[in-house]
């Protein structure tokens, strides 16, 4: 027998009708036509409910559970068509004997798992590799399962699976029961991972810096409880002694303690930087000679991604207990200088000029505290001058700014005749005795 907790595969057998030629004959039967025109009018007022409320919510995002990008791209749509169907179901079947929602209701619940298994792995995995397997996992099992609920198969499935049977332990377990806990557990993780990844975007929505990395702490934390959670709950269903389970949790903690050290250490580091904000999504960071920018905190890693587009994926313990730059840890602004060499000869309150100028043009540089120019060396070739900016944007970018107010300064001297001198250099030729002294 089924598991208790388990869910249960048996389909209702259909009341007054036996067997295909029974099918047939109640679909011929003119209150089909009654049938159908309610199914018709139980999907239109799915549509209905489903639109209202999305437009109540004012939802457009793809990657919403409840509505998709179209109402029927999401699951409520499905949801509710299936509960009105069950509604009208019960209410014709008290005038006459149904046979049009026997048949729509299995398909109606299978499209309704389909979008939510989809819906829920597309959401929580996004552009995971193993999503397309499962959803066609998932599309293909609910179908077959229809199929085989409406043609009267899946009893006579059930039992002879129920017949095969093994002990283990002081339980016995049959290929029905695995089967039934299979599906528990499938559902229990399916709502698991909805719940978290409503909380996950709830969470996350509007949140920005160090706001941002403590909810994704938070929304970590809250999905790996769920999911443990689920986790014993599917178990449970299944009929597996959860006590049984202590033995194998000695045993992670032992393969932890040696082996999967490292492994732990980085989850460990990964809630930590987030709970402690030393580096937060968005900071830009210098990390073993690699410099860039923030873009995720995962529980075991970390994305930089550099301006030149390359991504580094650091251990998370690596913020740890290495030596970490944070450029923007407590202040978002950027110190940047250029060095520019004029002729001796040039007007130098000019050329400061022109150099703040072309600094103050640039709207990404900051005008508190401003640009600063200062001569700051006596050079070979000419005069070195400085010019020191701030800016409060580095994620948009510092070869781009620097480029622009290079160009800025090249155009204001070349416009004003200001030399740009070239390097220089003297060339001695040594002259042997018996040239120096020849007669001219």
């Amino acid at each position: 027998m089924a598991s208790s907790g388990a869910l249960n595969l048996r389909p209702a057998s259909p009341a007054g009708i036996d067997g295909l030629d029974g099918w047939f004959a109640a679909l011929t039967q003119p209150s089909a036509l009654t049938e159908l025109a309610a199914l018709i009018a139980c999907a239109l007022l799915a549509w209905l409910v489903a639109r209202v409320v999305s437009r109540a919510r004012r939802v457009v995002d793809d990657s919403s559970i409840l509505f998709g990008r179209r109402i029927f791209d999401g699951v409520l749509f499905p949801l509710l068509l299936l509960f009105f169907a069950h509604v009208a179901q019960a209410l014709l079947a008290q005038v006459l004997t149904v046979a049009v929602f026997k048949v729509a209701i299995p398909v109606l619940l299978a499209l309704a798992v389909i979008r939510l298994g989809v819906k829920v792995l597309q959401a929580a995995f996004k552009d995971a590799p193993l999503v397309r397997a499962l959803e066609r996992t998932i599309s293909w099992g609910a179908w077959m399962a229809m199929v085989l609920w409406v043609s009267g198969l899946l009893p006579v499935i059930l039992d002879e699976l129920d017949g095969i049977r093994w002990k283990v332990g002081g339980s016995t377990l049959s290929v029905r029961t695995m089967l039934e806990g299979t599906l528990t557990a499938g559902i229990v993780i399916l709502i698991t991972l909805w719940i978290s990844s409503a909380i996950e975007a709830r969470l996350l929505r509007s949140a920005t810096g160090g706001e941002l990395s403590l909810r994704k702490a938070i929304s970590n934390a809250t999905r790996a409880v769920l999911m443990f959670v689920g986790l014993l709950l599917a178990l449970s269903s299944v009929g597996i002694d959860l006590t049984a389970l202590s033995v194998l949790g000695g045993a992670i903690g032992v393969g932890v303690g040696f082996g999967l050290q490292k492994l732990a250490a980085n989850y460990v580091s990964g809630f930590v930087m987030l709970a402690e904000r030393s580096v937060r999504i968005g900071d830009s960071v210098r990390v073993d000679t690699f410099e860039g920018r923030i873009t995720d905190i995962n529980a075991r890693y970390t994305v930089v991604r550099a301006a030149s587009g390359r991504e580094s994926i650091v251990p998370n313990e690596m913020f740890i207990s290495s030596r970490v730059e944070n450029l923007t840890l407590s202040d978002t602004r950027l110190l940047q200088f250029t060095v520019v060499s004029v002729g001796y000869d040039s007007d130098v309150e000019l050329v400061t000029r022109l150099l703040m100028d072309a600094a103050l043009n640039q709207a990404r540089v900051v005008r508190d505290p401003g640009p600063s120019v200062a001569l700051t060396n006596f050079g070979a070739d000419g005069l070195e001058f400085t010019l020191n900016y701030w800016l409060g944007d580095p994620e948009n970018g510092l070869q781009n700014l620097r480029s622009l107010i290079n160009l800025a300064i090249l155009e204001a001297l070349r416009a004003h005749r200001i030399d740009i001198p070239y390097p220089q250099r003297v060339l001695h030729t040594p002259v042997s005795p018996v040239e120096a002294v020849k007669p001219s």
